[in-house]
């Protein structure tokens, strides 16, 4: 059983015009990320190209590049910022599936199951290593303070997820906070260096990081509703993983706050105690649908996405804007 949650219809989104608009700097980060993914150490090339090569998006690199040409930024810093933004997201992919003991990422085997728990999570150090190098190397002592910082505070929201744990207890406020530090920090130190290497007002770096924070938050609730269906096998997700997990993830909380005390009793045995039967991810669903949690999920990341938007206006109109905004309603629209 897979719900698809209907909104309104966003199905020109594409983040096709941001890929056109950075494709040259994305090339030179493309072979920044192999030049520096090298080692004579075979395991890690080997490693981490398996994830860096498997058909992420890049996202998150693309919004560095596109908030430093929206900023006016003319150096090549950014260059590097970038691929180090893509390194600290690929270690932290690499640690989260040690983590959640997960057997498939985009579709492809994990590389824990590929060559173990062990080499992943070193290897994802070794990523964390060549990213502060290139931060390093950029020479902007803000632009490094705001990505070590983030690698701390995305660091503190995976142990805040690990707290929260099979936990039914917990609140929305504290479910957002866990997905600002684990999800969203890096959105928004990826969009904030490129106005600091551009020397920007304040309030233009303001603006950026809040494009990248809320961003973020929209791009994990969404996650979290296609976990429960929609379009989730298309992105290489398995219907029902954080389910399995015993994930608490927004539709969870909604649901068992406005759940019966037999439907939160379903809750625990499943998400608490582990003990989930054949049918139970479609109970889940049924569930979720009943209570509205999967559309009251939506309805968040929208609001998120707006703010996102408005944050964007700050700036005078451009083709690079234009794309940006498009990068939000194609980060909302992939719930359909």
């Amino acid at each position: 059983m897979a719900v698809i949650v209907p909104f309104e219809s966003h199905a020109a989104a594409s983040i096709d015009a941001l890929v056109g608009l950075v494709a040259p700097d994305m090339e030179r980060v493309n072979a920044t990320i192999l030049a520096r993914t090298g080692s004579e150490v075979t395991m890690i090339p080997e490693v981490a190209n398996h994830l860096i090569s498997s058909g992420g998006k890049r996202l998150r690199p693309m919004l560095t590049l596109a908030m430093a040409n929206l900023t006016g930024y003319t150096g090549d810093g950014h260059i590097k910022l970038a691929a180090a933004v893509e390194f600290m997201h690929t270690a932290t992919l690499l640690h989260d599936d040690v983590v959640d003991e997960s057997e498939l990422r985009r579709g492809k085997l994990s590389a824990r199951m590929l060559w173990g728990n062990e080499a992943s999570v070193l290897v994802g150090d070794f990523l964390l290593g060549q990213a502060f190098r290139m931060m390093v190397e950029v020479g902007s002592l803000r632009a490094l303070d705001i990505l070590s910082s983030a690698a701390a505070t995305i660091a503190e929201g995976e142990v805040m997820q690990l707290a929260a744990a099979k936990n039914t207890a917990t609140t929305e406020d504290e479910y957002l906070a866990v997905i600002r530090g684990k999800t969203a920090e890096l959105f928004a130190a990826a969009c904030e260096v490129g106005p600091v290497l551009a020397n920007r007002p304040k309030s233009e770096q303001t603006a950026c990081r809040s494009v990248g924070m809320n961003l973020g938050i929209a791009f994990q609730l969404v996650d979290d509703v296609l976990d429960y269906g929609g379009k989730a096998a298309k992105l290489g997700k398995n219907v029902g993983d954080d389910f399995r997990e015993g994930k608490i993830t927004l539709p969870v909380v909604l649901a068992f706050r406005r759940g019966s005390d037999s439907e939160r009793a379903f809750w625990v045995k499943t998400l608490e105690k582990g003990e989930i039967g054949e049918n139970d991810l479609d109970q889940a669903i049924g569930l979720m649908s009943k209570h509205r949690a999967l559309e009251d999920t939506i309805n968040r990341a929208h609001h998120y996405g707006d703010m996102a938007k408005d944050a964007l206006a700050l700036f005078p109109a451009s083709p690079m804007r234009t794309a940006l905004e498009e990068v939000v309603a194609f980060c909302l629209a992939r719930s359909y």
